[in-house]
């Protein structure tokens, strides 16, 4: 997709990041695992991707995930693959700032779309996020991924920010993917449950990171960075916060059980690069910018 098609698709919001990324956010992120980036996404994206949100989470379509709680006690939505049941969540995969961030703190020359995701507590919602690193979740090696946490909402301690374990990614260590709901598809019995790093009953591993957040800034984190939240316990605030990853260039196939399943595996043998243009497209590229035509990239 050449600039003006891109600008175009992205009905006049901004493709690029709405601030640079600097050679010491991209040391930051090396060495801690996790930067917060602020005001990257503008008004523009983020009304619109507030209002897309809010309305998945009414309309219960696509591959929910929802912890059951006490009448009284919130929401704590997720979904996957927004992108392809609403064009407003195209434009975000397509069009938007996000790709060139990821290639940047990468230090790649282009990235593939992985998957996003979307991640609601409504108000007084008792649910954590239990404290996981991402990489058991996926079918991959690698070091170049990434995730960017986009806040589509104000972000406190209070309303259930996400902090990290700094360095936690140099620890080459994978613990036991759990999901909100505890789903027993994910708990791989030979990994390591991880430690509740937030609590004081917790021996310390490090500095713990978290950062209030304002729409448009955004959380970036490599996929080993340990990570988790309390629930949300604001009386009156929603916590919205819409994740999407990429992948970089050592990153190799590896299918393990436990692992989450895709909407569409890519044809490679294990322990290859999953240079598949239909299951992980490319998005962006140093050279060319933005480089996926409108609609489901499957």
């Amino acid at each position: 997709m050449n600039e003006t098609a891109t600008k175009q698709a992205a009905n006049g919001r901004h493709t690029h990041p709405a601030n640079p990324v600097t050679q010491q956010d991209i040391a930051d992120f090396q060495r801690d695992g996790v930067i917060c980036l602020r005001g990257m996404f503008g008004p523009e994206w983020c009304d619109m991707l507030r209002d897309a949100s809010l309305e998945a989470m009414e309309n219960g379509a696509g591959r929910v995930r929802e912890p059951k709680t006490e009448p009284g006690k919130g929401r704590f939505y997720s979904n996957v693959y927004l992108s392809d049941l609403d064009e407003r969540f195209r434009l975000l995969r397509d069009a938007s700032p996000a790709a060139e961030i990821a290639a940047t703190l990468l230090e790649c020359d282009s990235v593939r779309f992985y998957y996003d995701q979307l991640f609601i507590k409504t108000p007084g919602t008792s649910a954590p996020t239990p404290w996981h690193n991402d990489l058991p979740f996926w079918p991959f090696r690698g070091n170049d991924l990434i995730s960017l946490w986009i806040a589509l909402s104000p972000v406190s301690a209070e309303t259930s920010g996400v902090q990290y374990v700094a360095g936690s990614h140099r620890w080459n260590k994978m613990f036991r993917a759990v999901t909100p709901d505890y789903d027993p598809r994910f708990l791989d019995p030979e990994l390591e449950e991880c430690p509740d790093y937030g609590s004081p009953d917790t021996p310390s591993a490090g500095t713990v990171l978290s950062w209030n957040m304002q729409p448009g800034d955004v959380l970036c984190h490599h996929p080993l960075t340990v990570h988790g939240a309390s629930g949300n316990a604001s009386a009156t605030q929603t916590r919205i916060g819409l994740s999407i990853r990429y992948l970089g260039r050592d990153v190799q196939w590896d299918p393990r059980p436990h692992t989450m399943k895709l909407r569409r595996a890519p044809e490679v043998a294990q322990g290859e690069y999953p240079a598949d243009d239909i299951a992980f497209p490319i998005i962006w590229d140093r050279r060319l910018g933005h480089l996926q035509p409108d609609g489901p990239a499957a």
